[in-house]
C-alpha cells in the first residue's frame, strides 16, 4: 500500500510513522496463526479509526508497522491504539498465547517510534528550511516531482 494525501477540512497531511513493538517478555509468540490475527486486525482498526497501515512484518518476537495517520492522532495515541486492540484480539482468538504470556499482556511496556517522510530525509529538509526565502529553492526540492508529473 502506499501513502496518499489525507485532505481534512483545515490540513492536508502525510503522516507516517515506523511502529516496532515487542511481545511481553520478548518470548516469541508470533507464529503463523497470531500473524494472520494480527494483520486481520489491523484492517479492522483501518475501518474504525484514521489510521492506515502501509506495511506489516512481524519476527517471532516482535512487529514492525508503517502507519499512516492523520494530525488528529498524536504518535502515542496511535500506539495506544493499535498495541491495546491487536493484544486484546489476539488473546481472544488465539487463546494459547495467553497460556506463554503469564502477565496477562501480550505487547511489552516500550516500543520504538519514528516519523518518516514521503519524499525527504532529513538533510532534505533541513536545507529546504534553511534555503528559505531563494526563488530556486521551491524548483530544487520539487524538481523529482515535476519530473514525474511530464
Amino acid at each position: 500500500m502506499e501513502s496518499r494525501y489525507v485532505h481534512k477540512r483545515h490540513n492536508v497531511s502525510v503522516l507516517m510513522y515506523h511502529l516496532v513493538c515487542a511481545a511481553k517478555y520478548r518470548r516469541v509468540v508470533i507464529s503463523d496463526d497470531v500473524d494472520a490475527v494480527l494483520r486481520d486486525v489491523c484492517l479492522d482498526i483501518e475501518k474504525r479509526w484514521e489510521i492506515r497501515f502501509l506495511e506489516i512484518g512481524f519476527d517471532g518476537d516482535h512487529a514492525h508497522f508503517l502507519i499512516q495517520s492523520v494530525p488528529t492522532y498524536s504518535p502515542s495515541s496511535v500506539v495506544q491504539r493499535v498495541k491495546s486492540v491487536t493484544a486484546r484480539e489476539v488473546f481472544a482468538r488465539v487463546p494459547n498465547v495467553k497460556k506463554q504470556l503469564w502477565g496477562g499482556e501480550f505487547w511489552g511496556k516500550g516500543y520504538f517510534v519514528n516519523s518518516v517522510g514521503q519524499h525527504g530525509s532529513e538533510d532534505v529538509i533541513a536545507a529546504y528550511v534553511r534555503r528559505q526565502g531563494e526563488e530556486s529553492n521551491y524548483v530544487a526540492l520539487h524538481k523529482s516531482q515535476m519530473d514525474l508529473e511530464m
